[in-house]
């Protein structure tokens, strides 16, 4: 009996995500990653590498802000990593995250710590370095940085850019606001990593209690969205994001008044004068003198303050 010819049949499902851009999601193939956006992602995981790789090789990564542009290369490499992985096996629908709103998630993140990257290394590290091989490996790294925000900004853009329904929430005006909110308050707290900036008067022990308090609903909010739990809470999800936002604006209220107050008047024991600070009288490599940190804090608690008015006004 003459054999019958067998036919093995290659499945794909795709997942349009807008014009042009086409997201394949292929179970243990390869293939996806010659999509767009696979091949963006690419440029992603290679960049960041990049970037990392010659600070780690030269060690120039030490003191708090070279320790935090490193983590800020090495997250955003480890988040398209598990992104790739994940939707190369297909394993999006078994995973107890809402998938719609995970890589766009991520994807700001990394946008935001790369960009953070990108203008911290350069001002505390290239700027105090000899003209020798470590200063040309540095320089490298702020190039292939500056390439990913780039690439993460591309796919911000692409995933905001999509039709209505098919975006997730954290694609959204309001999810992103989440996303920006929660990264400057890391910010500031890399700027209070010295406990003499906020321990010298009870009013700036608050000020650290409210950017605590605030970063710490901001990432209940979005960690409720990426668990898919908005419905365990009591009231409506719109409501208690609302109701968690307009309590930020006036926490933030109050230090944008008490901050300043005490850090830069001289009458609350503060130094309005950045020649009044000793530790700002001679450069140093790998660190920031103490009044421009209470410079920072200040300039980045405006910011935040702005990002929940408009969070505010956006959601209710």
């Amino acid at each position: 009996m003459a054999g019958i010819p067998a036919t093995v049949t290659h499945t794909t499902f795709t997942k349009s995500l807008s014009p042009g851009l086409d997201s394949l999601i292929i179970v243990a193939s390869p293939r996806a990653l010659f999509q767009p956006l696979g091949l963006l992602r690419l440029l992603q995981l290679c960049s960041t590498s990049l970037a990392f790789s010659p600070v780690i090789y030269t060690g120039a990564w030490m003191g708090p802000m070279g320790r935090w542009c490193l983590f800020s290369w090495c997250f955003s490499f480890a988040m398209t990593v598990i992104i790739l992985a994940v939707e190369l096996a297909g394993f999006q629908r078994r995973l107890p995250l809402s998938w719609q709103n995970f890589p766009i998630t991520c994807a700001c993140y990394s946008l935001l710590f790369c960009l953070s990257s990108s203008i911290i290394y350069p001002i505390t590290y290239v700027w105090f370095m000899s003209h020798d091989y470590i200063r040309k490996y540095a320089v490298c790294a702020i190039i292939f940085s500056s390439i990913s925000c780039v690439a993460y900004a591309t796919e911000v853009t692409w995933t905001h850019s999509r039709p209505g329904d098919s975006i997730g929430y954290m694609a959204s005006m309001t999810g992103m606001f989440k996303v920006f909110e929660s990264f400057v308050a890391c910010i500031i707290f890399l700027f209070l990593n010295n406990q003499h900036l906020h321990m010298q008067e009870p009013a700036l022990e608050w000020c650290l209690a409210v950017y605590i308090i605030c970063f710490i609903l901001t990432m209940v909010s979005i960690l409720l969205i990426l668990g898919k739990s908005t419905k365990v809470l009591p009231i409506p999800f719109p409501t208690f994001l609302t109701g968690m936002t307009f309590v930020c604006v006036l926490l933030y209220i109050t230090v944008i008044i008490l901050w300043p107050l005490y850090n830069f008047n001289e009458g609350f024991h503060g130094l309005p004068n950045r020649i009044m600070d000793s530790s700002c009288s001679y450069k140093r490599a790998h660190s920031v003198c103490v009044w421009d940190r209470q410079l920072a804090v200040a300039f980045l608690t405006g910011v935040n303050l702005l990002a929940y008015i408009a969070d505010f006004m956006n959601s209710s």
